[in-house]
């Protein structure tokens, strides 16, 4: 696909994922989610061999959540289906594509991330921010509902009172604020943001890509699961990432009291 509302660049084993509409924010039209959804699929294709995904936003900010002057969005939907008809068949499709991604996940959030653009930047299993940056649940200005999974896990964040106040108030939730109440993972200067996002990433792509895989897997079906089924699930992945090439060398490594030389395999 011949991509124009994103940016993908692949370096070694870190694929690197840009929103590029910079003009109305990288507000999410139809175009940008085909082409998303294209990207991811390319990115967890194992014989591409990456092994971490950061997404960012170009100019000025991260994303301006969904594009509502698009002129092809929901396309041929009546206007009681058109917003039903456009999560189910295109931005909740993009969301379970990252969720099971089979590699560490980092958000940069390099300004202003609103909507079902706030959404995606949670999808991060590490969320960094830029110190400019803030958090908008804008739904209630155009009177809808948080989308994208925000329900679901702004309150596993924030609990559930402070995601009802983000949500029913619609203020803006500075980039520090969301450090303090646990919503991102680390905030930094806007100038040191992506020196920062791309040494983690790489610290990342250098790691046991099986074990962080799992551990992806394990902590998204923690809250649907029990305890005992969570004990469970825990020694089915321990099994899986026993038998890697990485456990073996993290073992051996261990004993010869050296670095670890992970191959992601």
């Amino acid at each position: 696909m011949n991509y124009k509302r994103i940016e993908l660049s692949i370096k070694d084993s870190i694929a690197t994922l840009t929103l590029n509409h910079p003009e109305v924010l990288n507000a999410i039209s139809a175009r940008m989610l085909e082409e998303l959804k294209d990207a991811v699929a390319q990115i967890g294709n194992p014989a591409k061999g990456i092994r971490c995904l950061v997404i960012t936003g170009a100019g000025r900010g991260f994303c301006a959540g969904a594009n509502l002057t698009d002129p092809a969005r929901d396309a041929g939907a009546s206007d009681d289906q058109r917003l039903g008809h456009s999560l189910d068949e295109t931005y909740n499709p993009l969301f379970l594509q990252l969720r099971d991604l089979k590699m560490p996940l980092i958000t940069a959030v390099n300004g202003p991330v609103a909507g079902i653009g706030m959404s995606l930047a949670l999808m991060g299993d590490m969320v960094l921010a830029a110190r400019s940056a803030f958090f908008l649940q804008a739904f209630r200005r155009i009177g809808l509902i948080p989308d994208g999974g925000a329900t679901f896990i702004l309150p596993r964040l924030i609990g559930l009172a402070r995601a009802k106040e983000l949500s029913i108030l619609a203020e803006r939730l500075p980039a520090e604020k969301a450090l303090e109440w646990g919503l991102i993972n680390r905030v930094y200067d806007d100038e040191n943001l992506m020196k920062e996002t791309m040494n983690l990433a790489e610290d990342l792509a250098a790691g046991p890509t099986i074990s962080l895989s799992l551990m992806r897997q394990a902590f998204w079906q923690s809250p649907e699961n029990t305890y005992e089924q969570q004990l469970h699930l825990e020694s089915v992945f321990q099994t899986q990432a026993a038998q890697s090439e990485d456990a073996r060398e993290g073992a051996e490594a261990f004993r010869q009291k050296r670095p670890p030389h992970f191959k992601g395999k």
